[in-house]
């Protein structure tokens, strides 16, 4: 009898888990690189430190991230820097992330991006890869925030990423393999790093719009703070474990940071 009850209360829970994922409640997965300034001015100094992660933007919590295969700078469109080097491990919420420092030389747009290892996520049976994106502002010189890196799936913005008041609307062209990706799945979150904020229901964690037929999605951000956009698509190629293959989601994620309009 206790083998057969035991059985049964694993059977109850297997079941709640299947439906939790199937319904479309399991949490979402954000790649994040988090700058300490996404608008440089002389007065703030020129060397910014940057944390790159794997986490529940929302719910606050995260998971173990080794270290990436790449993490680079684009510098307004030209100019690219290899930084993996630079990274050093880290601990956030009691899970490993990296952290770098970066000296800013010259006035421009920086783009930091990230492509990680390949994350098993055995609640989804599935890899997870998020090619991930910030853009820094420097000294006033607007110049390549909508510069391609050239990864596999990317967000290319086309509102600019940076001196976003809060109700400003950012818009995107989502492209897979360096195509616009139609009609694709794009989640949304709040990086509620302080744990303030508590979400009504399992659906106002995780925000979802859809890119048009042109690849293009278009999101109002009502609160000041950082959000995250990831775009996903699955890969064409499988991934092994275990000895069986497995799909693999390609997330194109782009970081923006929200202000509120101050008075003088």
């Amino acid at each position: 009898m206790k083998r057969q009850k035991v059985r049964m209360i694993a059977t109850v829970i297997a079941t709640a888990v299947s439906l939790f994922v199937a319904s479309g409640m399991a949490r979402a997965h954000f790649g994040m690189v988090i700058p300490s300034d996404d608008v440089v001015t002389q007065s703030k100094g020129r060397t910014i430190s940057l944390r790159v992660m794997f986490a529940h933007p929302f719910e606050g919590d995260s998971m173990d991230m080794v270290k990436p295969v790449k993490f680079g700078v684009v510098f307004r469109g030209k100019d690219r820097k290899n930084l993996v080097t630079t990274l050093k491990p880290v601990k956030i919420k009691g899970h490993k992330a990296w952290k770098s420092d970066f000296k800013i030389g010259r006035p421009g747009d920086y783009v930091f991006y990230v492509e990680p290892q390949p994350y098993w996520e055995p609640a989804e049976e599935a890899f997870i890869v998020h090619y991930t994106k910030v853009v820094v502002n420097a000294f006033g010189l607007e110049e390549g925030w909508d510069a391609e890196v050239g990864l596999k799936t990317e967000i290319v913005p086309l509102t600019r990423p940076y001196g976003l008041y809060t109700g400003n609307v950012f818009r995107g062209l989502v492209k897979v393999n360096g195509k616009p990706a139609p009609f694709t799945e794009v989640e949304v979150e709040y990086y509620n790093e302080k744990g303030r904020y508590k979400a009504p229901a399992a659906p106002f964690v995780t925000q979802v719009v859809k890119t048009d037929q042109n690849g293009v999605f278009t999101y109002a951000m009502p609160k000041a703070g950082w959000w995250g956009f990831a775009a996903l698509s699955e890969d064409t190629k499988r991934l092994k474990h275990g000895g069986k293959e497995y799909p693999v989601e390609i997330g194109a994620v782009i970081w923006v940071r929200v202000y509120d309009m101050k008075e003088k």
